[in-house]
């Protein structure tokens, strides 16, 4: 009798895995279909009440000499926002990178119009599931298309957040400072 239990309920178990594995994958490819339509835009400002690590700086700051917001956008609506400043050295600290990139700034205006050589990413935040790895990629090959700039760098808080998905994304670590962290992106 247990014989025949099992083998009455086991054609059905088995039809109830498949029929779930086809509903969960179906949830997954809608989940990141956003992804593909998904285009990198230049911001003039972002809602700094949003930014989980430097929620502290304003759109001023953000905006300021050799400072630029950039930002996912899918179906008029921002999904993530990435802002980054462009140096020629690797700051340890905000208050360094302020002075950093307001140096290349200068630098630049007396040259050639190519802010710095190093784009030092500050803070990045993802509002949908997906949008921290697209908005580094997406600036990644921005910045590999650049002619002038040669390494993408972050400015990272000390957290195991920001290791997580700075090592997951593929960084590596350059140096630990007081209160913050630099992670190196290969730019080839």
């Amino acid at each position: 009798m247990i014989l025949t239990l099992k083998d009455k309920f086991r054609p059905r178990i088995k039809a109830r895995i498949r029929k779930n594995k086809q509903i969960l994958n179906k949830n997954v490819k809608n989940l990141f279909e956003w992804v593909k339509g998904a285009e990198l835009v230049e911001l003039k400002e972002c809602n700094t009440t949003e930014d989980p690590v430097r929620p502290e700086l304003d759109n001023d700051f953000r905006t300021g000499y050799g400072r630029k917001i950039y930002g996912v956008k899918y179906k008029g609506e921002i999904h993530a926002v990435m802002c980054f400043a462009y140096t020629n050295k690797i700051p340890t600290s905000v208050e360094e990178l302020e002075k950093l990139s307001t140096d290349a700034f200068l630098q630049s205006a007396m040259r050639d119009q190519n802010i710095g050589q190093i784009a030092i990413a500050y803070t990045v935040w993802s509002k949908k599931k997906g949008g921290g790895k697209l908005i580094v990629k997406e600036v990644f090959k921005k910045i590999k298309k650049s002619n002038h700039l040669n390494r993408l760098v972050t400015l990272s808080p000390l957290t195991e957040m920001a290791t997580k998905f700075h090592s997951r994304n593929g960084a590596k670590l350059l140096q630990v400072n007081k209160t913050t962290q630099n992670f190196e992106y290969k730019v080839i």
